[in-house]
């Protein structure tokens, strides 16, 4: 009998308790697999604490999904040295932060040839903290007309953050007025001035892990609880095959493996306005029907990474993908189809779709299974119970057990069908949907 391969998954948490919680819970019910090559594997997971360490010390975790090194900087130096001096493979990595931020990808994005809307990086309103600010401001700095530049952009614009993050600082702008008035109130925030899309036809957010991609219908002006709607096969197929492709590439190049991404859609035209986020929303309470299909895209893909030996890269490898976006000769639904190419090999989809099919036909009962118990149910309640005023407990229990017992019929059928999820790459939902070959 083949001997069984132990790999320890590490979480590094900040305030979250309900998706970690549904992570251990299925991660715990996996047993033994597979994998295509014959060996065994097991997982399990601990949640890892912030405390002193020994640059020599050896890391025990094999994978790490991180949600912490963002904004706590001791435990990001920690996941530096675990991946550099013990090959921790990294969900995401801290050397890809510096990048994580709305420029950089804008910045590849409009290199790749997307239509990204008009942006301009404006200088801080505010002096830094910095002795040196005056004197390099005063020989350095060159005066410029904020209104002028704004005219010439178009009216109406968002000012936001170039790094971004929770919708931190981010201004609708329909006139003069409020420009001057965001712009004073930015202070040491560095900002963009960015085109809108007026009138747009959808609002479109992508979550990714790994090579699978959920392509939610996303309404910004509603409560958190509300803002991804339930809609299967929302966007016609070519524009969600577009909108997964987008999300995927800047995801490959810049390394980035758990991501969400936003999008609006006009006119037949994807428009990317957000294309960073380090630690992705994933709670229960906002993604609902949609929670159980994170969990399990989560699971699959860190299995995959640890089973394999896959080897975590941090640093982006641009030519291939100028290569492509330089060829004249390409048009741009031929350059939209190399970027998917490039992001398949990165993501390994053809070895993943084979691992999934061998090593986890099972899973899909397993989180199925598990969305319909009661151990759910009362993850559930707490969270409700921990995020909503008393009074709203009811209402969230009613709203938000509908939904995920959406998911469980919903889930149930396509099961019962003979669907198959071993790519579960999607626009809205399970089924109808658009499934990426």
């Amino acid at each position: 009998m083949a001997d069984t391969n132990d790999h320890l998954i590490g979480l590094l948490l900040g305030a979250e308790e309900d998706w970690p919680t549904a992570f251990e819970a299925l991660a715990s019910r996996l047993g033994v697999v597979k994998a295509p090559d014959g060996s065994q594997h097991r997982v399990s997971t601990e949640r890892l604490t912030i405390e002193p360490f020994n640059l020599r010390d050896k890391a025990r975790q094999d994978l790490v999904i991180d949600r912490l090194a963002h904004w706590y900087y001791h435990p990001r130096e920690w996941l530096k040295k675990v991946a550099i001096m013990d090959d921790v493979y990294l969900l995401n990595s801290p050397f890809t932060f510096q990048s994580m931020e709305k420029h950089s990808a804008y910045c590849v994005l409009m290199r790749l040839g997307m239509h990204v809307p008009d942006t301009v990086l404006v200088p801080y309103k505010n002096p830094l903290d910095n002795v040196r600010w005056a004197y390099t401001s005063a020989k350095y700095n060159k005066p410029f007309d904020l209104a002028s530049l704004a005219d010439d952009l178009g009216y109406p614009m968002f000012m936001k953050p170039f790094d971004g993050g929770a919708w931190r600082g981010v201004s609708m702008i329909r006139d003069r007025d409020e420009l001057m008035r965001a712009y004073d109130e930015s202070g040491e925030m560095l900002m963009h001035l960015q085109k809108a899309v007026d009138d747009f036809d959808v609002f479109a957010r992508a979550l990714t892990i790994g090579p699978e991609t959920m392509v939610m219908n996303f309404r910004p002006d509603e409560p958190m609880h509300n803002r991804y709607a339930v809609q299967h096969g929302f966007l016609e197929p070519a524009i969600g095959q577009e909108a997964v492709t987008i999300a995927q590439t800047v995801n490959a190049f810049f390394r980035w493996e758990f991501n969400s991404c936003e999008m609006l859609v006009k006119d037949g035209v994807v428009h990317p306005i957000d294309y960073a986020n380090a630690c992705p929303d994933v709670a229960v309470t906002s993604l609902h029907y949609y929670f159980p299909w994170a969990m399990k895209a989560l699971l699959k893909w860190s299995l995959f990474c640890v089973a394999t030996g896959r080897h975590c890269r941090s640093q982006p490898d641009a030519e291939p993908w100028f290569a492509v976006a330089d060829d004249d000769s390409l048009d741009y639904g031929a350059k939209l189809a190399a970027y998917q190419r490039l992001a398949d090999e990165y993501f390994e989809r053809d070895r993943y779709q084979e691992f999934c099919a061998t090593a986890l036909p099972h899973l899909d009962e397993l989180v199925l299974d598990w969305v319909d118990s009661d151990e759910f149910r009362t993850l559930l309640t707490s969270t409700i119970q921990q995020t909503y005023p008393p009074h709203e407990w009811e209402r969230f229990e009613g709203h938000l057990g509908g939904l995920t017992r959406m998911w469980v019929d919903d889930e149930r059928s396509r099961l019962g069908s003979g669907a198959s999820t071993a790519d579960e790459t999607v626009v809205g939902g399970p089924a109808p949907a658009v499934v990426t070959e």
